[in-house]
């Protein structure tokens, strides 16, 4: 009979243990390419960006020994604790916090180096989230209990919003479909679509137009019910009402957080992307040169260290945010779409590992995960291509920076401690 330690060892899934390990690879290999210089070109050199990232990946393989160190169940009971001290964490830096291009969202270790707390905050909420949901007395179709589970989203992305880093508070959208997954009614989606609508037409058509549209649209909907189906209106209507009372509400928030929370540099992309402003020389430089960068690739690409505009510099931090253009560049279509690729089997694997899971709490946490990376794929994507505002949302295992890279192996090695222990002591 095996130890627990070898059932452990045997009990890990492997094939996402490999995922992890090819995408960092590649990650890193591509960062290198970002950042090295031609009087620079050498493997080690920990002053170098590449070789500061370096250090992360080698310190990520001790902090995965710790996770795996705990057993499952520590995670499912001290849940609730991880989740206050991450929010303490996130109170801690409107007075300690280190102010880097305009967000206080890290904190400064010794001059050295910083940390992001809400990189690891995410998988707190998660674990908050899964001991939550996984109860045995929570029911998803009960108010209260939505209430509590929306709660536990709002608080983090709260804090969060006010540093302000809106692209970081914007990943804990991804949970509501974990909870649709559990039992959430379908209509918190369809609500959630609304409020994305009304969120757009806001920030296009400004807050007194979209009101007195959402006001022409609710009258045009009381009188259908008046003249169409009265029983349902006079059963109904002080819930359509509350429910445009909502609405308003909703827009006036929109726009007092676009004109008095968000930076100029956050409205002028949210303008930029909608259409009402162009600006390929400031603001939407970025954006501009990420497109032209990606379009130069080709096919085929132009090769490792072959990339002229990678190696030009023309895009502005490309090792962090935009670092899928150089993907794009050196490798082209095929090698970008490889990447793609990887990520959505990466995804699918998550998915089909929690699918197998004994028990709520750790089925509930790896759809959790596999939100928090689609999101963070699917927006650093739309982002480098054009199609969604750049908010700052990391490519995982590929964008420099050490928080990054040990909050998303935190929360994959989570799941892959609590997927090892599902055939014994639960």
């Amino acid at each position: 009979m095996r130890s627990k330690k070898a059932n452990i060892l045997y009990g890990i899934d492997w094939i996402l243990v490999l995922f992890y390990l090819v995408l960092i690879f590649l990650g890193w290999i591509n960062i290198y390419s970002a950042t090295v210089t031609e009087t620079e070109q050498e493997l080690i050199n920990f002053t170098t960006e590449y070789g500061k990232q370096l250090v992360w990946i080698g310190l990520s393989f001790p902090l995965i020994f710790i996770i795996l160190l705990f057993e499952a169940k520590f995670y499912e009971k001290y849940a609730s604790i991880i989740y206050i001290i991450s929010l303490i964490s996130l109170v801690g830096l409107f007075a300690f916090g280190k102010n880097i291009n305009g967000a206080t969202s890290w904190y400064d270790i010794g001059g050295v180096s910083s940390i992001q707390p809400s990189e690891f905050v995410k998988a707190a909420v998660a674990l908050a989230l899964s001991k939550l949901v996984s109860d045995k007395l929570f029911n998803l179709k009960k108010f209260n209990t939505q209430i509590q589970a929306l709660l536990i989203l709002f608080f983090p992305a709260f804090l969060i919003t006010l540093q302000p880093d809106p692209g970081s508070a914007l990943v804990y959208t991804a949970f509501i479909f974990v909870l649709h997954r559990e039992g959430l009614p379908f209509y918190f989606i369809t609500i959630g679509f609304i409020a994305l609508i009304l969120f757009i037409t806001t920030l296009y058509f400004g807050f007194i137009n979209t009101l007195a549209g959402s006001l022409v649209l609710f009258l045009l909907i009381i009188l259908y019910f008046n003249f169409y189906r009265k029983k349902a209106f006079k059963r109904g209507w002080l819930k359509i009402i509350g429910i445009y009372l909502v609405a308003a509400f909703f827009i006036f928030s929109v726009d007092f957080v676009f004109n008095h929370v968000f930076e100029q540099r956050h409205r002028d992309r949210f303008n930029i992307l909608l259409g009402k402003t162009t600006d390929i020389k400031s603001i939407g430089y970025n954006t501009n040169q990420s497109v032209t960068t990606i379009a130069s690739g080709g096919l085929t690409g132009k090769g490792f260290l072959e990339g002229e505009r990678t190696q030009g510099d023309f895009v502005p931090e490309q090792q962090t945010d935009y670092i899928f253009t150089t993907v794009s560049e050196e490798w082209g279509f095929l090698g970008s779409s490889l990447v793609v690729i990887l990520f959505v089997f990466f995804l699918l694997r998550i998915i089909h590992v929690a699918e197998r899971q004994k028990t709520k709490f750790s089925r509930v946490y790896g759809y959790s995960i596999a939100a928090i990376f689609f999101t963070h794929f699917t927006i650093n994507i739309g982002m480098v291509l054009g199609i969604l505002p750049t908010i700052g949302i990391p490519l995982p295992f590929f964008s420099y920076g050490g928080s990054a890279l040990w909050g998303f192996t935190v929360l994959l090695f989570i799941f892959i401690r609590l997927d090892a222990n599902r055939s014994y002591e639960w």
